[in-house]
């Protein structure tokens, strides 16, 4: 059993476009479909994937706390630290030297990060733990 462990990544030239050919029709997922004769541009993963870009980095995924979750080992999480964390929302922390990826659950009885896989036992945080969140997951982009 592997904890899930980040490689924490800023995004460079945010500014600049990254444009990739886009189907901007529907793709079915059973017969197959010419879909070279539906190119309607291009989309641009920085203005897709990327709200806030001063608040926002990328952490590749090592691990499978979170298979539950659809989050596998080897796929790169989106991460905005301009948005709020809140109860049910999928975060990257740093807790006592080391970051990882939970959901996070505000309970009454504390704050609890939860795994996504039940061989792994849910985090509670305590007084003494070294605990920050650094942003809530945007974005899962899989790896094949």
């Amino acid at each position: 059993m592997k904890e899930v462990k980040l490689t924490i990544s800023n995004i460079e030239n945010s500014d600049s476009e990254c444009n990739i050919p886009f189907i901007e029709s529907k793709i079915a997922a059973g017969f197959p479909s010419p879909c070279q004769d539906y190119m309607e541009g291009s989309i641009d993963f920085n203005k897709e994937l990327v709200k806030h870009p001063s608040a926002t980095f990328c952490a590749r995924v090592s691990g499978n706390s979170m298979i539950d979750e659809g989050i596998d080992d080897g796929d790169i999480l989106v991460v905005d630290k301009s948005i709020k964390p809140s109860d049910g929302k999928i975060v990257v922390s740093f807790i006592d030297g080391e970051f990882t990826l939970k959901r996070l659950a505000i309970k009454a009885d504390g704050i609890w990060l939860c795994p996504a896989n039940s061989d792994y036992n849910p985090i509670k945080i305590e007084d003494e733990n070294n605990f920050q969140i650094w942003g809530v997951v945007t974005y899962v982009i899989k790896k094949k």
